[in-house]
């Protein structure tokens, strides 16, 4: 079954280019993610890709929410794109194909979750931008596609304390702001 991947890996370069844009000593600041700083929501979705991998390749799933910044040690950068490559390197077909474990969903293809994982890097290359002062417009594409996941995906993680309660959003606000809000940000 072929996988429509390319939201996915244009989320992940979105990310990347924010990761990069953070100058050295930009690190430390505090993130919109209640008590995180900008290391580590880089951590978190940093540790997401060696998730995916795990997904993969039926290996055991890191807890990329607890401590994620440990994930992202040293150079952030490099770290990151050492993640990105190992987790690439497992996304074969037949990993693809793969079923894995959706919550109250059930189970689905590892590729129709990628599909849908979008939600995840481009929220947290949003709060890394508001976080080191780097713009923080998203792809209106990938905003689009990330709020019908987010609008799926939101009741289960609120339920086990994942997600913030939705905020309300701007009279007249475009997608992004809206997302934003939906997602307890803003």
């Amino acid at each position: 079954m072929a996988h429509n991947l390319s939201g996915y890996h244009r989320a992940l370069d979105l990310f990347e280019g924010l990761v990069a844009g953070v100058p050295r000593d930009g690190w430390d600041v505090p993130s919109p993610c209640d008590g995180w700083t900008a290391r580590d929501v880089a951590g978190h979705v940093t540790g997401g890709q060696s998730l995916i991998r795990a997904l993969a390749t039926g290996e055991p799933q890191p807890d990329v929410n607890t401590d994620p910044g440990r994930f992202v040690t040293g150079d952030v950068l490099m770290s990151w794109r050492t993640a990105r490559k190992e987790c690439a390197a497992a996304l074969t077909p037949d990993a693809l194909d793969r079923l894995i474990p959706f919550g109250g969903l059930g189970d689905l293809p590892l590729g129709d979750f990628l599909e849908g994982y979008i939600l995840e890097p481009l929220v947290h290359a949003w709060d890394l931008a508001r976080a080191t002062g780097q713009p923080s417009r998203l792809d209106p594409d990938l905003v689009h596609h990330a709020f019908a996941t987010a609008q799926v995906v939101a009741a289960p993680l609120r339920a086990e304390g994942h997600l913030a309660p939705p905020l309300p959003a701007p009279r007249g606000a475009d997608e992004q702001t809206r997302m934003l809000a939906f997602l307890g940000r803003c």
